[in-house]
C-alpha cells in the first residue's frame, strides 16, 4: 500500500479553492465573467425565456446557474434562462422527451440511440461544434447535436481526518487492503462507505461503469451484443457486483439503504463521519460545498482486486443541447454556447475537456499519482443501446443493479438477465417485465 498523503502545501490549496470558486457562483462571492458584448442587432433579435432542465440541483439551490443567467442577460438584455432540476435525470429526462416537454434546452440522454437524436434534438451548427471533444458521441449522419460540459473519471473520494482517525496510514492498493481499511473504519464508528443503495443511481459504478473499464477494454458494454450470455459470477459483471454485496455482507456501507440520502451523505463525508464514496471527480466539489475542508478531501483510483495495477475511466460527462420542440431555438442555441465556452459551467469539478490541458485540481493529482491506466471511453452503439431497450435494461438509471446487490442469488438474477438478453437478440419481445 502507498502511504496517504498528508495536508497540501497552503499555495497548492489556494489553487484549487480558486479553481473550485470559479465554478461555483454565489452572489458576491467571486467576480462573475465578463459577458462578450453582442452587437445591437443580435441584441435586440434574441429575447424572450428559454427553460433549461438539469440533473445539478445543486447548483441551481446554491445560486450559480443563476449566475450564469445573470452574465448571459448582460449580453442579451431582453433574454432570460430558467432552470428546473430532475432528481432523476436519466429517467425522468425519457418521459418528459416523450410528452414534448423537455424544455429548450437539455442534457441529452445517455440510452437515446444515435439515429434517434434528430427526432428530440436540433443538429448545432458546424461553428459551435467545431471544437468539440469526443468526437464519436451525440453525432449522426455528419450532424451533432450536443457539446461535451466536462471529462471525468471514477474513484474513491475519502475524509482524510477519518482516515486519521480510524489509523489508517496507507491508501489501499488491493482489494484485499481496501476490505482492510473498512474494517478500521468501521471499528472507529465511522460508515466506511457511502454506497448511497437508496438513491439507485449512483449504484451505476458498481455495475456497467466498472465493468466498461477494468478489462482495460471501453468497448466491452459494445461487445455485449454478441453473446448470449454477458452475466456470470466469475466474469466482470460477477466480481464488480461482488465487492458491492461482500460491502453490504460484511456492513460495510450504510445502514439505512432503502432511503435516498445522497445529500445527507454528502454532509456525513464532509464532516467525516462516513469515511468514502466510489463516484467521480465531480462530486469532490459537492463534497466540499457541503462543509469539507478542501485539505481534507482525498481520491484515489479503485482497486477493484488484487492486481498491482488498475484502470480507471476517461468519460464525457452529461453533453448539452436544444430541445426540437423549444420555440425559441436561437435563444436556446446562443445559451448553450455561452454556457458551455464563456462561463465556468465546464469547469465545475471536472477535468479539462482540451486532452493537452493539465488538471487543476489537487485531488486529481493524488488520484494520478498512483498512476492509473486512463481508458477513454467510446459511444455506447445503437446496437447495444437497441439492446438494452428491447431487454427492457436501463443501464443509464441503476435500478436493476439495486435489484443484484439485493439478490438472494447472484447466478440466478444473472440468468434471468441472461434470459432477456437472449430473447433480445433473438428479436423477441423480453417476456420478463422489470
Amino acid at each position: 500500500m502507498k502511504k496517504a498523503r498528508g495536508h497540501w502545501p497552503l499555495h497548492a490549496v489556494l489553487l484549487l479553492l480558486i479553481l473550485f470558486s470559479a465554478g461555483c457562483y454565489k452572489p458576491g462571492s467571486k467576480q462573475a465573467i465578463p459577458a462578450t458584448p453582442a452587437a445591437d442587432n443580435e441584441q435586440a433579435s434574441l429575447s424572450g425565456s428559454i427553460l433549461m432542465l438539469t440533473n445539478r440541483i445543486d447548483l441551481i439551490e446554491n445560486g450559480t446557474m443563476q449566475g450564469y443567467a445573470d452574465q448571459f442577460k448582460k449580453k442579451y438584455p431582453e433574454a432570460a434562462v430558467e432552470f428546473e432540476g430532475l432528481s432523476n435525470y436519466a429517467t425522468d429526462i425519457m418521459v418528459r422527451l416523450s410528452t414534448k416537454d423537455a424544455g429548450d434546452v437539455l442534457l441529452l440522454p445517455v440510452n437515446l440511440p444515435a439515429k434517434e437524436l434528430s427526432y428530440f434534438f436540433e443538429p448545432l451548427s458546424e461553428e459551435m461544434s467545431a471544437d468539440e471533444k469526443f468526437i464519436s458521441f451525440t453525432a449522426f449522419d455528419g450532424k451533432r447535436y450536443g457539446l461535451s460540459t466536462g471529462t471525468t473519471t471514477s474513484g474513491i473520494i475519502y475524509n482524510k481526518k477519518a482516515f486519521e482517525k480510524a489509523g489508517i496510514t496507507e491508501i489501499p492498493q488491493t482489494l484485499d487492503d481496501f476490505y482492510a481499511i473498512c474494517a478500521q473504519l468501521k471499528q472507529a464508528g465511522i460508515i466506511p462507505l457511502y454506497l448511497n443503495y437508496g438513491a439507485v443511481w449512483p449504484l451505476r459504478e458498481w455495475g456497467n461503469n466498472m465493468v466498461n473499464y477494468m478489462t482495460g477494454n471501453a468497448e466491452y458494454l459494445n461487445e455485449m451484443v454478441h453473446t448470449n450470455n454477458p452475466w456470470q459470477t466469475d466474469n466482470e459483471w460477477g466480481r464488480s457486483l461482488g465487492i458491492a454485496r461482500t460491502l453490504v455482507a460484511r456492513g460495510y456501507v450504510e445502514d439505512e439503504l432503502f432511503s435516498n440520502n445522497w445529500e445527507v451523505s454528502k454532509t456525513r463525508l464532509a464532516k467525516g463521519e462516513a469515511g468514502m464514496y466510489l463516484s467521480g471527480n465531480w462530486t469532490i466539489r459537492q463534497v466540499l460545498d457541503a462543509g469539507a475542508a478542501s485539505e481534507d478531501i482525498g481520491f484515489f483510483p479503485f482497486p477493484y482486486d488484487n492486481g498491482q495495477t488498475h484502470y480507471a475511466p476517461l468519460n464525457p460527462d452529461w453533453f448539452i443541447g436544444v430541445s426540437k420542440f423549444s420555440k425559441n431555438k436561437e435563444l436556446s442555441m446562443a445559451w448553450v454556447n455561452f454556457l458551455v465556452k464563456e462561463t465556468a459551467y465546464t469547469a465545475e469539478s471536472f477535468l479539462p475537456v482540451d486532452g493537452t490541458s493539465e488538471p487543476s485540481m489537487e485531488q486529481y493529482a493524488e488520484f494520478n499519482s498512483y498512476h492509473p491506466e486512463l481508458v477513454e471511453a467510446v459511444v455506447q452503439t445503437d446496437a447495444f443501446i437497441d439492446m438494452a431497450n428491447r431487454s427492457k435494461l436501463s443501464f443509464a438509471t441503476g435500478d436493476y443493479i439495486q435489484e443484484l446487490i439485493a439478490a438472494p442469488d447472484l447466478q440466478k438474477s444473472f440468468d434471468e438477465l441472461n434470459a432477456r438478453w437472449k430473447e433480445a437478440r433473438e428479436g423477441q419481445p423480453a417476456s420478463f417485465q422489470p
